[in-house]
Protein backbone atom coordinates (compact mmCIF):
# COMPACT_ATOMS: atom_id res chain seq x y z
CA UNK A 1 0.00 0.00 0.00
CA UNK A 2 1.52 3.28 -1.18
CA UNK A 3 1.96 6.17 1.16
CA UNK A 4 0.01 8.79 0.91
CA UNK A 5 0.57 12.33 -0.17
CA UNK A 6 -0.86 14.82 1.62
CA UNK A 7 -0.68 18.91 0.29
CA UNK A 8 -2.41 20.75 3.52
CA UNK A 9 -3.45 24.54 2.74
CA UNK A 10 -3.22 27.41 5.05
CA UNK A 11 -1.76 28.96 7.74
CA UNK A 12 -2.08 29.64 11.32
CA UNK A 13 -2.09 27.44 14.35
CA UNK A 14 -5.03 25.64 13.02
CA UNK A 15 -2.98 24.01 10.06
CA UNK A 16 0.26 23.33 12.93
CA UNK A 17 -2.10 22.25 14.77
CA UNK A 18 -3.32 19.37 12.53
CA UNK A 19 0.04 18.32 10.53
CA UNK A 20 1.30 17.08 14.41
CA UNK A 21 -1.47 14.40 13.41
CA UNK A 22 -1.05 13.92 9.65
CA UNK A 23 2.79 13.11 10.14
CA UNK A 24 1.57 10.56 12.39
CA UNK A 25 0.03 8.76 9.50
CA UNK A 26 2.82 9.49 6.58
CA UNK A 27 5.71 11.50 6.42
CA UNK A 28 4.76 12.77 2.23
CA UNK A 29 3.47 16.28 3.51
CA UNK A 30 3.53 19.15 1.93
CA UNK A 31 2.25 22.43 4.07
CA UNK A 32 1.67 25.20 1.52
CA UNK A 33 1.50 28.14 3.98
CA UNK A 34 0.22 32.00 3.81
CA UNK A 35 2.59 34.03 3.44
CA UNK A 36 0.43 37.65 4.38
CA UNK A 37 1.02 38.36 8.04
CA UNK A 38 1.85 41.06 9.00
CA UNK A 39 1.58 41.20 12.66
CA UNK A 40 3.60 40.12 15.79
CA UNK A 41 6.96 39.32 15.35
CA UNK A 42 6.58 38.42 11.57
CA UNK A 43 5.28 42.08 10.95
CA UNK A 44 8.51 43.48 12.65
CA UNK A 45 10.88 41.26 10.79
CA UNK A 46 9.16 42.12 7.35
CA UNK A 47 9.17 45.88 8.19
CA UNK A 48 13.05 45.96 9.15
CA UNK A 49 14.32 42.98 6.85
CA UNK A 50 12.26 43.22 4.35
CA UNK A 51 11.56 38.89 4.15
CA UNK A 52 8.37 37.24 4.00
CA UNK A 53 6.39 36.74 7.04
CA UNK A 54 8.53 33.55 9.21
CA UNK A 55 5.36 33.29 11.65
CA UNK A 56 3.31 30.56 10.08
CA UNK A 57 6.00 28.64 8.43
CA UNK A 58 8.11 28.30 11.72
CA UNK A 59 4.78 26.74 13.45
CA UNK A 60 4.51 23.95 10.62
CA UNK A 61 8.16 23.41 11.01
CA UNK A 62 8.32 23.11 14.39
CA UNK A 63 4.92 20.95 14.17
CA UNK A 64 6.80 18.42 11.79
CA UNK A 65 10.40 18.31 13.51
CA UNK A 66 10.68 14.32 13.20
CA UNK A 67 13.73 14.13 15.68
CA UNK A 68 13.91 15.25 19.41
CA UNK A 69 10.95 17.17 20.45
CA UNK A 70 13.17 19.77 21.94
CA UNK A 71 13.81 21.10 18.19
CA UNK A 72 9.96 22.12 18.11
CA UNK A 73 10.29 23.98 21.44
CA UNK A 74 13.43 25.48 20.58
CA UNK A 75 11.61 26.89 16.81
CA UNK A 76 9.03 28.19 18.98
CA UNK A 77 10.36 29.88 22.28
CA UNK A 78 9.44 33.63 22.84
CA UNK A 79 11.93 35.69 24.12
CA UNK A 80 10.02 37.64 26.57
CA UNK A 81 12.10 40.81 27.06
CA UNK A 82 15.43 42.76 26.13
CA UNK A 83 16.10 43.55 22.66
CA UNK A 84 14.43 40.00 21.42
CA UNK A 85 11.58 40.43 23.12
CA UNK A 86 8.43 39.47 21.55
CA UNK A 87 10.56 37.48 18.71
CA UNK A 88 10.77 33.49 18.39
CA UNK A 89 14.10 31.77 18.22
CA UNK A 90 12.88 30.09 14.82
CA UNK A 91 11.84 33.40 13.70
CA UNK A 92 15.39 34.80 13.99
CA UNK A 93 16.74 32.11 12.20
CA UNK A 94 14.51 32.29 9.03
CA UNK A 95 15.98 35.59 9.20
CA UNK A 96 19.72 34.73 9.44
CA UNK A 97 18.62 31.94 7.08
CA UNK A 98 17.00 34.16 4.26
CA UNK A 99 20.11 36.65 4.45
CA UNK A 100 21.80 34.01 2.93
CA UNK A 101 19.47 32.11 0.07
CA UNK A 102 18.51 33.78 -3.13
CA UNK A 103 14.82 33.80 -1.77
CA UNK A 104 12.56 33.13 1.30
CA UNK A 105 11.12 29.62 -0.21
CA UNK A 106 15.20 28.47 -0.59
CA UNK A 107 15.57 30.08 2.79
CA UNK A 108 12.36 27.73 4.49
CA UNK A 109 13.45 24.39 2.73
CA UNK A 110 17.46 24.64 4.18
CA UNK A 111 15.88 25.44 7.99
CA UNK A 112 13.63 22.38 7.19
CA UNK A 113 16.70 20.03 6.14
CA UNK A 114 18.59 21.60 9.17
CA UNK A 115 15.65 20.81 11.78
CA UNK A 116 14.55 17.59 10.16
CA UNK A 117 11.15 17.23 9.63
CA UNK A 118 8.45 15.03 8.17
CA UNK A 119 7.71 16.19 4.86
CA UNK A 120 7.79 19.28 3.24
CA UNK A 121 7.02 23.52 4.52
CA UNK A 122 6.72 25.64 1.76
CA UNK A 123 5.81 29.12 1.17
CA UNK A 124 2.49 29.99 -1.26
CA UNK A 125 4.32 32.33 -2.98
CA UNK A 126 7.93 34.64 -2.67
CA UNK A 127 6.67 37.35 -3.50
CA UNK A 128 5.55 40.17 -0.89
CA UNK A 129 1.42 39.95 -0.14
CA UNK A 130 -0.25 42.18 1.37
CA UNK A 131 -4.29 41.27 2.28
CA UNK A 132 -7.12 43.65 2.15
CA UNK A 133 -10.67 43.05 2.84
CA UNK A 134 -13.58 45.32 1.65
CA UNK A 135 -16.73 45.23 4.15
CA UNK A 136 -19.99 45.48 3.22
CA UNK A 137 -20.42 49.26 3.89
CA UNK A 138 -17.82 49.44 0.79
CA UNK A 139 -14.43 50.34 3.20
CA UNK A 140 -11.44 48.83 2.33
CA UNK A 141 -9.06 47.61 5.29
CA UNK A 142 -5.48 46.48 4.38
CA UNK A 143 -2.98 44.48 6.32
CA UNK A 144 -3.99 41.32 8.14
CA UNK A 145 -3.22 42.20 11.40
CA UNK A 146 -5.56 44.89 10.75
CA UNK A 147 -8.37 42.53 9.43
CA UNK A 148 -8.13 39.89 12.57
CA UNK A 149 -8.19 43.19 14.65
CA UNK A 150 -10.59 45.28 13.19
CA UNK A 151 -13.42 47.03 16.07
CA UNK A 152 -16.13 47.56 13.56
CA UNK A 153 -17.17 43.68 13.27
CA UNK A 154 -20.62 44.74 13.29
CA UNK A 155 -19.96 45.20 9.42
CA UNK A 156 -19.38 41.59 7.58
CA UNK A 157 -16.55 41.28 5.72
CA UNK A 158 -17.80 40.62 1.68
CA UNK A 159 -14.29 40.25 0.04
CA UNK A 160 -10.62 39.46 1.02
CA UNK A 161 -8.00 39.83 -1.73
CA UNK A 162 -3.99 40.20 -2.12
CA UNK A 163 -1.89 43.13 -3.62
CA UNK A 164 -0.12 42.31 -6.01
CA UNK A 165 -2.90 40.45 -7.55
CA UNK A 166 -1.03 38.87 -10.29
CA UNK A 167 1.47 37.46 -7.37
CA UNK A 168 2.60 34.10 -8.48
CA UNK A 169 2.61 30.66 -7.00
CA UNK A 170 6.34 28.74 -6.10
CA UNK A 171 6.86 25.81 -8.29
CA UNK A 172 7.01 23.44 -5.28
CA UNK A 173 3.30 24.26 -4.42
CA UNK A 174 1.91 23.77 -7.34
CA UNK A 175 4.18 20.17 -7.58
CA UNK A 176 2.72 19.26 -4.73
CA UNK A 177 -0.47 19.39 -5.19
CA UNK A 178 -0.40 18.05 -8.35
CA UNK A 179 1.01 15.24 -7.02
CA UNK A 180 -1.23 14.96 -3.94
CA UNK A 181 -3.90 11.73 -3.00
CA UNK A 182 -5.31 14.77 -0.78
CA UNK A 183 -5.66 18.06 -0.33
CA UNK A 184 -6.67 19.71 2.76
CA UNK A 185 -7.45 23.54 3.03
CA UNK A 186 -7.52 24.51 6.46
CA UNK A 187 -8.34 24.66 9.60
CA UNK A 188 -7.47 27.97 10.27
CA UNK A 189 -8.50 31.96 10.04
CA UNK A 190 -10.52 31.47 7.01
CA UNK A 191 -9.90 34.99 5.19
CA UNK A 192 -6.76 35.48 6.56
CA UNK A 193 -4.95 32.13 6.36
CA UNK A 194 -7.18 30.01 4.29
CA UNK A 195 -8.26 31.95 1.23
CA UNK A 196 -5.33 34.09 1.01
CA UNK A 197 -3.73 31.15 -0.63
CA UNK A 198 -6.22 30.31 -3.10
CA UNK A 199 -5.73 33.93 -4.30
CA UNK A 200 -2.19 33.82 -5.48
CA UNK A 201 -2.47 33.38 -9.10
CA UNK A 202 -2.75 29.97 -10.42
CA UNK A 203 -3.56 28.43 -7.38
CA UNK A 204 -7.10 27.98 -7.45
CA UNK A 205 -7.03 26.48 -10.55
CA UNK A 206 -4.14 23.52 -9.26
CA UNK A 207 -6.64 22.84 -6.96
CA UNK A 208 -9.85 22.44 -9.32
CA UNK A 209 -7.40 20.63 -11.78
CA UNK A 210 -5.81 18.11 -9.46
CA UNK A 211 -7.23 14.44 -9.63
CA UNK A 212 -6.40 14.56 -5.45
CA UNK A 213 -9.70 14.34 -3.01
CA UNK A 214 -10.20 17.55 -1.89
CA UNK A 215 -10.92 18.10 2.17
CA UNK A 216 -12.47 21.63 3.69
CA UNK A 217 -11.78 21.25 7.43
CA UNK A 218 -14.40 23.57 8.64
CA UNK A 219 -13.51 25.67 12.11
CA UNK A 220 -14.84 25.12 15.18
CA UNK A 221 -15.43 28.37 16.25
CA UNK A 222 -16.05 31.50 14.33
CA UNK A 223 -14.31 34.01 14.73
CA UNK A 224 -14.94 37.89 15.87
CA UNK A 225 -13.99 39.97 12.61
CA UNK A 226 -13.89 37.54 10.93
CA UNK A 227 -16.78 34.75 10.67
CA UNK A 228 -19.53 36.27 13.10
CA UNK A 229 -22.07 34.49 13.44
CA UNK A 230 -21.18 31.96 10.23
CA UNK A 231 -22.50 28.49 10.11
CA UNK A 232 -20.77 25.33 8.36
CA UNK A 233 -22.29 25.89 5.32
CA UNK A 234 -21.34 29.86 5.46
CA UNK A 235 -17.88 28.70 5.69
CA UNK A 236 -17.85 26.78 2.68
CA UNK A 237 -19.64 29.19 0.51
CA UNK A 238 -17.32 31.71 1.53
CA UNK A 239 -14.26 29.47 0.63
CA UNK A 240 -16.01 28.54 -2.88
CA UNK A 241 -17.04 32.02 -3.37
CA UNK A 242 -12.94 33.49 -3.04
CA UNK A 243 -12.06 30.32 -5.23
CA UNK A 244 -14.34 28.16 -7.20
CA UNK A 245 -17.21 26.42 -6.95
CA UNK A 246 -16.53 22.36 -5.90
CA UNK A 247 -13.35 23.66 -4.44
CA UNK A 248 -13.88 20.86 -1.82
CA UNK A 249 -15.35 17.62 -2.25
CA UNK A 250 -15.56 17.12 1.62
CA UNK A 251 -16.40 18.92 4.38
CA UNK A 252 -15.12 18.10 7.88
CA UNK A 253 -17.30 19.41 10.79
CA UNK A 254 -17.20 19.25 14.70
CA UNK A 255 -20.31 18.04 15.46
CA UNK A 256 -19.80 17.72 19.61
CA UNK A 257 -21.53 19.94 21.80
CA UNK A 258 -18.80 22.59 23.76
CA UNK A 259 -18.63 22.47 27.29
CA UNK A 260 -20.67 25.42 28.52
CA UNK A 261 -17.67 26.41 30.78
CA UNK A 262 -15.77 26.44 27.58
CA UNK A 263 -18.41 28.47 25.72
CA UNK A 264 -18.76 31.36 28.56
CA UNK A 265 -15.45 32.06 28.03
CA UNK A 266 -15.89 33.10 24.09
CA UNK A 267 -19.14 34.53 24.34
CA UNK A 268 -17.05 36.80 26.07
CA UNK A 269 -14.74 37.98 23.14
CA UNK A 270 -17.97 37.47 20.71
CA UNK A 271 -17.15 33.90 19.14
CA UNK A 272 -19.47 31.28 19.40
CA UNK A 273 -19.51 27.15 18.19
CA UNK A 274 -20.06 26.95 14.58
CA UNK A 275 -23.38 25.78 13.68
CA UNK A 276 -23.41 22.02 11.66
CA UNK A 277 -26.07 22.88 8.88
CA UNK A 278 -24.45 20.28 6.57
CA UNK A 279 -27.84 19.04 5.46
CA UNK A 280 -28.00 22.12 3.72
CA UNK A 281 -25.55 20.84 0.94
CA UNK A 282 -28.53 17.99 -0.03
CA UNK A 283 -25.29 15.86 -0.62
CA UNK A 284 -23.14 17.89 -3.14
CA UNK A 285 -20.02 18.10 -0.64
CA UNK A 286 -19.27 15.22 1.48
CA UNK A 287 -19.81 15.38 4.88
CA UNK A 288 -17.60 14.01 7.74
CA UNK A 289 -18.87 14.61 11.10
CA UNK A 290 -17.08 13.70 14.10
CA UNK A 291 -16.34 15.05 17.93
CA UNK A 292 -13.23 16.77 16.70
CA UNK A 293 -11.94 18.85 19.37
CA UNK A 294 -10.55 19.09 22.63
CA UNK A 295 -9.47 21.74 25.28
CA UNK A 296 -6.16 22.45 25.90
CA UNK A 297 -4.92 25.62 28.27
CA UNK A 298 -9.04 26.63 27.85
CA UNK A 299 -9.24 26.94 24.69
CA UNK A 300 -10.18 25.46 22.13
CA UNK A 301 -8.32 22.99 19.00
CA UNK A 302 -8.65 20.63 16.72
CA UNK A 303 -7.98 16.84 18.04
CA UNK A 304 -5.63 16.11 15.65
CA UNK A 305 -5.44 12.78 16.16
CA UNK A 306 -8.88 12.23 15.67
CA UNK A 307 -8.90 14.63 12.71
CA UNK A 308 -5.70 13.32 11.11
CA UNK A 309 -7.46 9.63 11.16
CA UNK A 310 -10.55 10.57 9.47
CA UNK A 311 -8.80 12.40 6.53
CA UNK A 312 -6.28 10.05 5.76
CA UNK A 313 -8.93 7.06 5.63
CA UNK A 314 -10.13 9.07 2.28
CA UNK A 315 -7.19 7.54 0.82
Amino acid sequence: MKELKIAAIGGGTGLSTMLKGLKLHTDKITAIVSVADDGGSSGVLREDRGMLPPGDIRNCIAALTDLDPLYGDLLNYRFSDGVFGGHTLGNMMLAAINDMSENFGEAVSKLCRLIGISGKVVPVSNESLTLGARLRDGSVIYGESNIGERTNTEIPIERVFIEPRDAKPIESAIRAVNEADIIVLGPGSLYTSVIPNLLVNGMTEAVMNSPAKKVYVCNIMTQPGETDGYTAVDHLEALESHSARGIADYIVVNDSEIPQSVQSVYKEENSEPVIDDTDRLNGRVGILHGNLFLVKDGQIRHNFIRLARGIVRLG
